[in-house]
């Protein structure tokens, strides 16, 4: 019953957690051990020992300029790149993968026996299957371990960004393509960004764009480019502007195999190819077209350059993307001289990233709001799962993939173009927390399943370790007088790792 009753008060309590602060003003405790752990929290996947020994040794501003100066490939745990170089992604690039996949699925539909049909069929879309969810496991991974902190939670902002939904089409073999190559752009300008995700396929592919064809519009992706991607809603442009962009985009497609379309001399001269991606001169409109007040004269494939240029440096595409920065990092209604500074400061260095996050995060305001942004079910999931095993390299991402189906925000899969929502809203409901409870007993028990290997029937022994340098230097001083008289009602080391877990204060960052 005592159990019972422990159980019942924090999850009371989760139920509102997001709506009061758990911290201490920073003016109290600026630059605390405590204060440094929120920092982190807000800027990692979730604060470590190891990160918080960094900053207070060296300095937030030294810690700071490393992880916006990411290099190209990070050095994981040798477990957890072990894993990395062992997933089927990794071992053939885009191109030959799909077009194998494709002639699987050619030759099961080609089939005439309806048993080996099906069987064929079930196959193919099991193969798809296991490529999302290796691409997922190595984002977790990364997550987990790399030390390149900011640039994997870039990484997952830029795909919530720019959306795509892995059951489109074949687009689970795609999606491990589209989020690495996220990655290596998430610090960078943000023109590049968008010129990566309009010629690559899952986005022309989730989007219809390869439907798009003069005579034929289809009007999709321009939509979201200028709704979604850069000026935002009130942005300034007009359902004209949209068809105008939708017959820039037109002939910009996917073709899957080897062979090039038929064209006319004077077209083929147009034609471009880039891996899967194509631009088809015999499908694009060549008229003038005007958008946002330019001109666009209709020369084929130059005007899209034209036009994501026009984008990329507009300043309510500066505003709108600022604003969602700052709503992932700082608040879900971001103090607006907050984003005009940050909006501000794209325009004067050409949609630089990295230049942004400084200004964002050297802000008086993202330190105020330190420990008042509700996690959503991935950054608990992963942050949880960090502190529990910070030292011990997890040998199977199933379980967290199965929590964050549980939870509503698996990798990859928002049907949307808009993403997942970034509000607390969102996440904190009943059922949520409840749920997020029994993660938080699972991973706490030590039996989530976080070291059951393939081929074994039991995991391997590793309890969690929650009771480590972190704890005592940045999470301890800050829980509240419920909290700790709860942890201090504990009858095992179990139930308190839950309820750490579970508390208020770890619903937070």
């Amino acid at each position: 019953m005592k159990k019972l009753a422990l159980i019942t008060i924090v999850l009371a309590t989760l139920v509102g957690c997001g709506s009061a602060p758990t911290t201490t003003p920073p003016s109290v405790v600026a630059r605390s051990a405590a204060q440094d752990a929120l920092w982190l929290d807000r800027l990692t996947w979730g604060a470590s020992s190891a990160d918080l020994a960094s900053v207070r040794s060296q300095g937030r501003a030294a810690w700071l300029e490393a992880q916006l100066n990411a290099r190209p490939a990070p050095r994981l745990p040798e477990a957890a790149q072990a894993q990395i170089q062992a997933l089927g992604i990794g071992q053939q690039a885009l191109m030959p993968l799909v077009q194998s996949l494709e002639a699987q699925r050619k030759a099961a539909d080609a089939l005439t026996d309806d048993t080996a049909k099906a069987a064929a069929q079930k196959d193919y879309q099991q193969a798809l299957s296991k490529l999302a969810r290796e691409a997922s496991a190595r984002s977790l991974l990364l997550a987990l371990y790399s030390p390149q902190q900011l640039q994997e939670q870039m990484t997952w902002f830029w795909f919530n960004h720019f959306n795509v939904h892995q059951y489109k089409a074949n687009l689970r073999v795609m999606v491990g393509d589209y989020e690495q190559g996220l990655r290596e752009r998430s610090l960078g300008r943000f023109r590049d960004l968008l010129g990566y995700t309009a010629h690559h396929p899952a986005m022309l592919r989730y989007l219809d764009n390869e439907q798009n064809a003069a005579g034929r519009i289809n009007e999709n992706y321009a939509r979201e480019l200028l709704e979604l991607h850069t000026l935002g809603i009130g942005g300034g442009y007009s359902q004209r502007d949209v068809q105008e962009l939708a017959r820039v985009l037109t002939g910009l497609g996917v073709n899957l195999s080897d062979t090039p379309p038929k064209l006319k001399p004077a077209q083929a001269a147009q034609y471009r190819r880039d891996g899967l991606t194509e631009f088809n001169p015999a499908r694009h409109d060549f008229g003038d077209k005007t958008l946002l007040g330019i001109t666009v004269a209709g020369r084929g494939y130059a005007e899209l350059d034209q036009v994501l240029d026009l984008l990329a440096v507009h300043p309510s595409t500066a505003r709108f993307v600022s604003r969602k920065l700052a709503q992932y990092f700082v608040a879900d209604e971001p103090p607006p001289a907050l984003v005009a500074r940050m909006a501000e400061r794209w325009q004067q260095t050409d949609g630089r990233i990295a230049e942004v996050l400084r200004t964002m995060i050297t802000s008086a305001e993202f330190e105020a709001s330190l420990g008042r942004k509700f996690k959503d079910p991935t950054h608990y999931v992963v942050s949880a799962v960090r502190l529990a095993y910070a030292d011990k390299v997890v040998l199977n991402t199933g379980p967290m993939i199965g929590w964050l189906y549980r939870l509503g925000q698996a990798p990859y899969n928002r049907q949307t173009p808009d993403g997942y929502p970034l509000d607390e809203s969102a996440w904190a409901g009943p059922g949520q927390m409840t749920t997020r409870f029994e993660i938080a007993r699972a991973i706490g028990s030590g039996s989530a399943g976080l070291f059951k290997v393939d081929g074994e029937k039991q995991d391997r022994p590793a309890f969690p370790q929650l009771a480590n340098p972190l704890y005592y230097d940045g999470i301890a001083p800050r829980l509240a007088a419920a909290t700790k008289s709860a942890l201090a009602q504990a009858t095992s080391p179990q139930e308190w790792n839950t309820l750490l877990l579970a508390s208020p204060e770890l619903m937070n960052r």
